[in-house]
């Protein structure tokens, strides 16, 4: 089944010969970035493989939220909040966008207390975030019949609709002066005296004094052409949408066995609050070492298969030049088949929870690849050995929440200008430095 139906984002007929800064990847991030940029006075190329927002963007949940964060990403999550209001009038385009709040639910008391425990790290942002159970919970969640303790209710959090976001945000860099360059691969750099000059893309040459690497889930195949060794693996996660319900849940819910948010339309986005699909592939064994923290600190939550995955990344070239096709331009969609088992699982668990969810009807389901760091924090950081090159992407299923943040700093990055918050705990450099690659949860 194809995956979601992405607002169609038409790209610009003609190649630029230069410009300032070409951003690779359409995805939520990479069309912040160029935003960002050309509201800077730069002159920008968007080059995507495929459509604006096909992949992950447009699949993920729909989350706009700070709850149980990685407390490294607190400060960006924190500014992404501060932008995502302003959205639909500073791009003229709807973004699907409520502050409507996410509660995570806690089935004991120990549980309550590791996530109250973790509020903490909100205080010094002032945002509504707090522990409800009984009458306050009822309040937050009505209809809900799961026997649970209480919950962590964050009145901050939101929610968007990815199907619009990424396109929106690009057209918005269109009409400010950003080129948008759909189905134009960008093959690789070129470079003078060591530092980027150019990069080459299917339809031609661009000549650019910066490259933004925003590949999402091909990220790590691109730069590995340059001899940049970025430990990425990806994760497959399944969704399923449901037409409009009446009554239903204002503020989006997590718990084990699933987890739903409201949309747009009055229908509801659900998925498995927990499981997701892993699938073995060459750089599952390439990459070992690196993830084994990750591994044991999720691994709960991993179901690992072996099927033709592992064959198709093992035929992709992993090397070529700038004048031969590439993997990117072969496979110009990620859309991986959704595991209907789980779909299954996931509206039953919801129905015996909210019983309003049991008249719900399933109108699609899709499925996305989420790429993943070792310590699940994405990079947004220069490359030391390539000057002009930077890198924005590993965001780790956190990408589209904190989008629009992450596309402010990577032009302050870019810029050379003071940035919104501190990106140390962004660089790339950590991968090689003997930092301790592990997740962090907060608690």
């Amino acid at each position: 089944m194809p995956g979601p139906r992405v607002t169609p984002v038409h790209g610009d007929e003609h190649l630029p010969a230069k410009v300032d800064v070409v951003v690779i990847g359409g995805g939520i991030v990479g069309a912040s970035t160029a935003l960002e940029l050309t509201e800077k006075g730069l002159k920008v190329a968007l080059c995507e493989k495929g459509g604006i927002g096909q992949e992950q963007s447009s699949r993920n949940w729909g989350w706009v939220r700070i709850s149980r964060r990685d407390p490294r990403e607190i400060p960006l999550m924190a500014e992404a909040l501060r932008l995502w209001p302003g959205l639909n009038q500073r791009l003229g385009r709807d973004v699907g966008y409520k502050q409507a709040g996410i509660l995570f639910a806690c089935r004991s008391d120990a549980q309550m207390a590791r996530y109250e425990k973790w509020t903490e790290h909100l205080k010094p942002y002032q945002l509504e975030c707090r522990m409800v159970s009984g009458a306050d919970f009822a309040a937050v969640m009505p209809g809900c019949e799961e026997p649970v303790k209480g919950g962590l209710f964050t009145r901050a959090d939101g929610r968007a609709e990815p199907q619009l976001a990424a396109p929106a945000i690009a057209e918005a860099a269109r009409d400010k002066g950003a080129v948008i360059l759909t189905e134009c691969a960008v093959r690789g750099v070129e470079t003078s005296a060591g530092a980027i000059s150019g990069v080459v893309t299917e339809r031609g040459p661009i000549a650019c004094d910066a490259v933004v690497l925003a590949g999402g889930a091909w990220s790590r195949l691109f730069s590995g052409n340059m001899d940049i060794d970025f430990p990425q693996l990806k994760v497959m996660n399944t969704v399923v949408r449901t037409d409009p319900i009446e009554g239903g849940p204002e503020a989006a819910y997590w718990t084990d066995g699933f987890s739903f948010r409201k949309r747009q339309d009055g229908g509801y986005t659900l998925a498995s609050g927990s499981v997701n699909t892993v699938d073995i592939v060459p750089d599952s064994f390439r990459l070992a070492l690196k993830y084994l923290p990750a591994l044991q600190h999720q691994w709960r939550d991993l179901r690992l298969r072996f099927g033709p995955r592992f064959a198709q990344e093992a035929s992709y070239a992993r090397k070529w030049r700038n004048d031969e096709a590439t993997p990117f331009e072969y496979t110009r969609v990620l859309d991986p088949k959704p595991h209907a088992k789980y779909v299954r699982k996931t509206l039953k668990a919801a129905a015996e929870s909210f019983p309003i969810f049991a008249k719900a009807r399933p109108r699609q389901s899709w499925a996305g690849y989420i790429d993943v760091t070792p310590d699940a924090v994405p990079v947004m950081s220069a490359v030391d050995k390539l000057p002009g090159f930077f890198m924005a992407t590993g965001f780790s299923g956190h990408g589209f929440g904190i989008g629009p943040a992450a596309g402010k700093l990577m032009s302050e990055i870019v810029t050379g200008r003071p940035t919104c918050v501190d990106p140390h705990h962004f660089r790339f450099s950590r991968f090689t430095d003997g930092t301790r690659l592990k997740p962090d949860d907060g608690f």
